[in-house]
């Protein structure tokens, strides 16, 4: 059978929370299950305020908006991320700068960060691949003597920390995915995490398509008017009713993925000691939350070689982005500043393997036994 790289969460607890949304009519955004959802969210991660979204690209979308941007200005962020990162604020019309990744952890090189530093930079965009924090403690002493916003791309950071802190509450504004690709899933679906308390009601106005409805809803005003602008960043309470039971066994999921993991980490190291591949980084400080484990092969021809051997002997494995300053809109909205050393030649090596919760040790051991025997060296772990 094959080995599939994905299994979204599933739990016939979601059925009946989706059935229960139905008896009592809570289909709209922000009813019974989001309340709830955003509740856990809130005390697990010690936010000020998160909210649910539509998706990710929602909550990065939302983020911009609050950043208050205006058209030239600029937002510098790692060209290895998904293209959702840079679309938002280039919905503003600032211009996306790109700088290099550290080879180790996937992430933005902070040390590049201030040279690429002018005087229409806005943002700093950070993206925690992999649910491997960036060196923030870094990053948030140079948005503090530059006077920067800080928003934390934490699609897969779920889970995380970085010295104890949840990813997404450290910058101004945190957004997490819950896409069916991530940890915890509604299917498609989001959250921003807004950490400055003096933006929080502006945040909930955008969120309700320019209106001060939140509050109406609250009893704090008799009617609510267009204010503001926004659009309509609220999921559904049904998408809410898929998340919540994953949310009330997050423990239970993260320590799954995390066994896979370090299963992985475990038998792949002997081929990584030889040369042949390389294996995941984790920095001191940073608490992870597995959301991939990937090997890095020796250049692009071997990675194509190794997924179709993959792929041939029943395990499903995938690469991730193509750099953003390469493509037809990273060329024609943003720029690389500096030199691009790691970030190409790093993603064209990358190879995701399959990871998702209820992975099986069986499985675990097919999928490196395949990985040793494309690079034709004896296993001694089966």
């Amino acid at each position: 059978m094959t080995i599939p790289f994905n299994i979204p969460p599933k739990f016939d607890e979601s059925l009946a929370c989706i059935e229960d949304d139905f008896r009592h009519g809570n289909l709209r955004g922000n009813a019974g299950y989001a309340a709830k959802c955003e509740e856990w969210m809130e005390q697990r991660m010690h936010a000020r305020r998160v909210m649910l979204t539509p998706s990710c690209s929602a909550a990065l979308e939302m983020a911009a908006i609050l950043c208050d941007l205006e058209p030239g200005d600029e937002v510098i962020l790692p060209s290895y991320t998904f293209c959702s990162t840079a679309n938002a604020f280039v919905l503003r019309g600032a211009v996306p700068v790109f700088v290099d990744i550290r080879p180790d952890t996937m992430n933005i090189d902070e040390r590049l960060i201030e040279a690429a530093i002018t005087p229409k930079t806005r943002v700093i965009a950070v993206v925690h691949y992999g649910g491997v924090a960036c060196e923030m403690d870094a990053v948030m002493d140079i948005a503090r003597r530059h006077n920067l916003l800080v928003v934390e791309d934490a699609a897969q950071g779920m889970m995380a920390t970085y010295k104890g802190r949840a990813l997404g509450t450290i910058g101004d504004f945190g957004c997490l995915s819950f896409h069916e690709t991530k940890n915890y899933s509604m299917g498609e679906g989001g959250a921003i995490a807004v950490n400055r308390q003096e933006l929080i009601e502006r945040a909930e106005i955008l969120r309700e398509k320019g209106t001060n409805r939140s509050q109406f809803l609250r009893g704090q005003i008799d009617k609510y008017s267009w204010v503001d602008v926004g659009s309509s960043y609220l999921p559904s309470d049904l998408s809410a009713a898929l998340l919540w039971p994953q949310l009330e066994i997050a423990d239970e999921i993260n320590e799954d993925r995390l066994r896979s993991w370090h299963l992985y980490e475990t038998l792949l190291s002997p081929l990584a000691e030889k040369g042949r591949v390389e294996l995941p980084v984790v920095p001191e400080g940073c608490a992870m939350n597995a959301h991939l484990f990937f090997v890095k092969a020796k250049d692009i021809e071997e990675r194509t070689a190794l997924i179709a051997y993959l792929k041939a002997h029943g395990v499903i494995a995938l690469f991730h982005y193509v750099p953003l300053h390469s493509a037809i809109a990273g060329r024609k909205y943003g720029r690389f500043h500096g030199t691009d050393r790691y970030t190409t030649q790093e993603s064209d090596r990358l190879v995701r393997l399959p990871m998702y919760y209820g992975l099986t040790e069986e499985d675990v051991r097919r999928v490196v036994a395949a990985v040793y025997a494309f690079y034709g060296v004896e296993d001694s772990f089966q």
